[in-house]
């Protein structure tokens, strides 16, 4: 995990002190936070698990490859498909795998977070600034990321320049009380990696990892699987 650890480096060394960190509970997300957590300066910020910041759940999809098109099964119907393991890429918004959630029920979910997290901090946030650490994975940030904009009702539209997100980069959002209920919403940061330019990238592992044989499966870090306690 050199790439959290130099992400975790770059903050303490620009002197950048969170107030409290919040993770997802999966693997990738949950490493990535205890490394920034870890370089913080005493004393520690609160550092907090919240299930609602986990990335897309893909439901009986989950560890299968997305294909383009059904090839050879385009004759069957997207039952007989998902019952042989075979997952058409999601058309729209609204479908999902089995069991999963469709981008709709993930927007949902970024807007629940939002609520949930982020709007109990403001009253504190109006008397200084309060910086917040989000660390989740790159589907549910990009919702999060269009809901947070929606509260600045003074904005006309939502760009999609943020997407495509590399390993360990970041963003940055203000919100500023513009009398409330209205906000002021501002991206100022997008898909920052400076932190990796000493990142040297190795064959064969994740990341800048080298290889292990004993390694899991890197479906089960980026995907369904949960945090060692």
């Amino acid at each position: 995990m050199n790439q959290a650890k130099a992400l975790a480096q770059w903050f303490s060394e620009k002197g950048l002190k969170f107030d409290i960190i919040f993770s997802s509970t999966l693997q990738r997300a949950d490493a990535t936070a205890q490394a920034i957590y870890d370089q913080q300066a005493d004393p520690k910020p609160p550092f907090l698990k919240n299930p609602t910041l986990r990335e897309q759940n893909f439901g009986k999809g989950e560890g299968h490859p997305y294909t383009k098109s059904r090839g050879h099964a385009d004759s069957m119907t997207i039952e007989e498909c998902y019952a042989q393991n075979i997952f058409p890429h999601p058309g729209n918004r609204t479908d999902r795998f089995p069991e999963g959630e469709s981008r709709n029920d993930l927007a949902k979910r970024a807007t629940q977070a939002i609520e949930d997290i982020i709007l109990p901090l403001l009253p504190d946030a109006a008397e200084k600034d309060v910086h917040v650490a989000l660390v989740s994975h790159g589907l549910f940030i990009r919702e999060m990321v269009d809901a947070i904009l929606k509260l600045d009702t003074t904005r006309h539209g939502i760009g999609s320049d943020y997407r495509g997100l590399r390993n360990t980069g970041w963003m940055r959002v203000t919100l500023k009380d513009a009398g409330l209920p209205t906000l002021s919403v501002s991206l100022t940061d997008i898909n920052r990696h400076d932190h990796l330019s000493s990142v040297a990238r190795q064959q064969g592992g994740i990341g800048s990892m080298a290889y292990d044989s004993k390694q899991k499966d890197i479906r089960s870090f980026f995907g369904g699987g949960k945090a060692q306690n």
